[in-house]
């Protein structure tokens, strides 16, 4: 297969996409990316935050499904969230025995906060590139998003 060619676990081949550097490498820039502490916040609980802003007010139940983590673990990671002022529990209009969460506006500026950051951060570290090695970043970005955005879809399926 012409696609099974093109890529390699480790290769110095050109054209050829060394899966693995490609992984490693996104991966670090990834964490430091992440790596600012505003509000002290965990893997965990950003993860739960940047969630409960993008598809939020939601209950527990399906926070939890959305993050792959069991309830009583998300029960805590909520409380800190709470106990920051990030989150607030409202009662479900559809079940009043239920409670949802949603996102605080200090939590938006908290997550609008950690972008301008994690933004700043980003563009500092491409001034390390050159010109040509920034040509080539930008060449790839349609590449990269498309990647990006069928991890999304296929968790969505």
């Amino acid at each position: 297969m012409a696609t099974e060619s093109a890529l390699s676990p480790a290769s110095a081949e050109p054209g050829v996409i060394d899966v693995t550097r490609l992984r490693v490498a996104i991966a670090r820039l990834s964490r430091r990316l992440r790596r600012h502490e505003v509000a002290g916040l965990t893997p965990s609980q950003l993860a739960a935050l940047t969630t409960v802003e993008r598809s939020g007010p939601l209950r527990l139940g399906d926070l939890a499904a959305a993050e792959g983590i069991a309830p009583s673990t998300l029960t805590r990671v909520v409380t800190v969230l709470e106990e920051a002022g990030l989150v607030a529990r409202r009662p479900d209009p559809s079940d009043a025995r239920a409670s949802t969460i949603a996102i605080t506006d200090l939590g938006r500026q908290t997550m609008d906060q950690l972008r301008d950051e994690g933004t700043a951060l980003l563009a500092q570290s491409l001034l390390l590139l050159s010109a040509e090695q920034r040509a080539a970043l930008a060449a790839a970005l349609p590449s990269l998003e498309l990647l990006a955005e069928a991890d999304s879809q296929a968790r969505d399926r």
